[in-house]
């Protein structure tokens, strides 16, 4: 069932990963900035930092506008100036940070499009906003889940593919897949779905995820703890101003330089110079 007004506790896989990283993620692990993130979003200054996209985050959205546009042109992909094209739309000049980087992707992928040919259901192109929730219960703590897919398609057999579209070096988390598979279980109930990821800069593609119903209980309540946790956590913020005790922190040189809470965290290690 899709809720569209109802509030109660939510669970998503970026919140699953901010309080249990993934294995080899561990080291960019900090309370602290899910702290600021989650429970103080609100504030002003926090609340303009999150308005700004970091420069993963920019390459990543570009990347998938770029290929949603691909596909709503697919005239591109058969041109020797289709990457221009797209570019042109995507009004690339604006972003001379990430310029060249998305340049690349979108030649790449004008040069393999693994998505020509699909018999494409759903394809974001990622600014859609936050997507309907789904309304999920484990052991009558009811919660919702948030899971924004980029690409679903229907295999030659009927079987649902749900497709997530990555950049940069971090590995595949497997567990991402599994939510995904929750999500394709309650929207689209009894029909058989796999998962997976393309990454979009090294052109590799993950192998398919598969879930048993064992498996898709042991995600649901993995996701229920997670909610819980952050409801938790927000009460407890409510109640108490000792933020970094509730929140600790976990400063490095390299973590702080890539955290985009640096310029307000009183423990960050980075400095600009002026």
């Amino acid at each position: 069932m899709v809720m569209q007004t109802k509030w109660m506790p939510f669970a998503s896989f970026s919140l699953m990963a901010e309080f249990e990283p993934a294995v080899g993620q561990e080291y960019w692990h900090c309370d602290m900035k899910r702290g600021f993130k989650r429970v103080r979003k609100k504030e002003p200054l926090i609340a303009a930092l999150l308005a700004r996209d970091t420069t993963p985050q920019r390459i990543g959205l570009l990347a998938q506008q770029g290929v949603y546009d691909f596909h709503q042109h697919e005239q591109w992909l058969d041109r020797v100036d289709g990457v221009e094209g797209v570019a042109t739309v995507l009004q690339l000049e604006q972003f001379p940070t990430v310029r060249d980087r998305v340049l690349q992707i979108l030649k790449s992928y004008h040069g393999k499009p693994v998505l020509r040919g699909k018999n494409i259901l759903k394809l974001n192109r990622g600014d859609e906003g936050i997507p309907k929730p789904i309304e999920l219960h484990r052991n009558n703590f009811l919660f919702k889940l948030f899971a924004a897919i980029d690409c679903i398609f229907l295999e030659p057999n009927g079987t649902l593919h749900i497709l997530d579209l990555k950049t940069g070096k971090a590995d595949f988390d497997p567990r991402q897949g599994y939510i995904y598979l929750l999500a394709a279980h309650n929207l689209y109930p009894n029909q058989k779905a796999i998962a997976s990821f393309y990454n979009l800069e090294s052109c590799e593609w993950s192998a398919p995820i598969t879930a048993t119903e064992i498996q898709l209980n042991a995600i649901q309540a993995q996701l229920a703890r997670v909610a819980q946790k952050h409801e938790l956590e927000k009460q407890r913020y409510r109640h108490s101003a000792r933020f970094a005790e509730l929140f600790p922190p976990n400063p490095d040189l390299m973590r702080c330089q890539h955290c985009q809470f640096h310029q307000i965290c009183a423990f960050s290690t980075y400095e600009v110079s002026g």
